[in-house]
C-alpha cells in the first residue's frame, strides 16, 4: 500500500514567524502583507512524486488535463471520483499506447515507471521515509529517473512539512528575492543560499514567502 503523508506543518509557526520577523525585516513585511503560512495540502508520498513527474515543465492548466485523462485510464477514485492513482504495479503495467493516448510523454512515462520499479523492489521505502533526515531523503529521491534536487525539496518542504528547506534552484524563490530585496536581477543560487541563511532554522517558510513576493511582482 502506498504510504499515508504526515501532517504538511510539524513546527510551530508561531516560532517561526517570531524569529523571521526578529531576523529580517523584509520577511516581516512579506508575512504582514500575505498571511499566514499556507503550503499547499500533502498527499500520498508515492501519488505526490507521481504528479511532480507529470507536471514537470507543464503549465498548470495543461498538467491538469492532461492528469484527468491519465487518472481516468485506472477507474473510479476512493470516492467514487473519476479517476485515481495507480498502484505501482498498475502503473507497470500501463502500455505505451495507453500512457499516449492521455498525453504523457514517453520520457515521463519511463519516470513513472522507473518510481513505481522502485517502490515494488523496495528500494524506495515511502512508508519509513518521514523519519530520515533531510539529506537522507534527498539521496534516496534522487535515485529515481525524473526526481532531481529540486523534486525532493518541494517532496520535503510540502509532504513532511520540513521547516529549514531553501530551495535555491527554484527560479520562483529567487524571482521573489529579487523583488522583495529590490535586486536589479534574480540571485544566483549561491546568492540566494546566502539570502536565506538568516531565516534557519526556517528557510521553508521564508521560501513560501519568495513565491508571495514573485507573484505581486507579476501582478503589478
Amino acid at each position: 500500500m502506498p504510504a499515508k503523508s504526515t501532517p504538511r506543518v510539524r513546527f510551530s509557526l508561531a516560532r517561526a514567524y517570531r524569529h523571521l520577523r526578529d531576523a529580517d525585516p523584509v520577511l516581516a513585511a512579506l508575512i504582514e502583507a500575505h498571511g499566514p503560512y499556507a503550503p499547499r495540502p500533502a498527499m500520498d508520498h508515492y501519488e505526490s512524486l507521481l504528479r511532480t513527474i507529470l507536471f514537470q515543465q507543464l503549465a498548470g492548466a495543461a498538467a491538469r488535463s492532461i492528469q484527468r485523462r491519465w487518472l481516468a485510464l485506472y477507474g473510479d477514485g476512493p470516492s467514487g471520483g473519476e479517476g485515481r492513482y495507480p498502484t505501482p504495479e498498475e502503473l507497470l503495467d500501463t502500455t505505451d499506447e495507453a500512457f499516449r493516448g492521455a498525453g504523457v510523454s514517453r520520457q515521463k512515462a519511463g519516470y513513472m515507471r522507473d518510481l513505481a520499479a522502485h517502490v515494488v523492489a523496495g528500494d524506495l521505502d515511502l512508508a519509513g521515509i518521514d523519519a530520515l533526515p533531510d539529506d537522507e531523503v534527498i539521496r534516496r529521491l534522487v535515485v529515481v529517473k525524473g526526481l532531481g534536487e529540486w523534486s525532493a525539496h518541494m517532496f520535503l518542504m510540502f509532504q513532511l512539512g520540513r521547516p529549514d528547506v531553501l530551495p535555491t534552484g527554484d527560479l520562483g524563490v529567487r524571482i521573489g528575492m529579487g523583488a522583495a530585496y529590490g535586486l536589479d536581477a534574480p540571485p544566483t543560487p549561491a546568492e540566494a543560499r546566502a539570502i536565506g541563511e538568516r531565516w534557519a532554522p526556517y528557510r521553508s517558510v521564508g521560501s513560501w514567502y519568495m513565491w508571495r513576493a514573485a507573484e505581486a511582482g507579476r501582478g503589478r
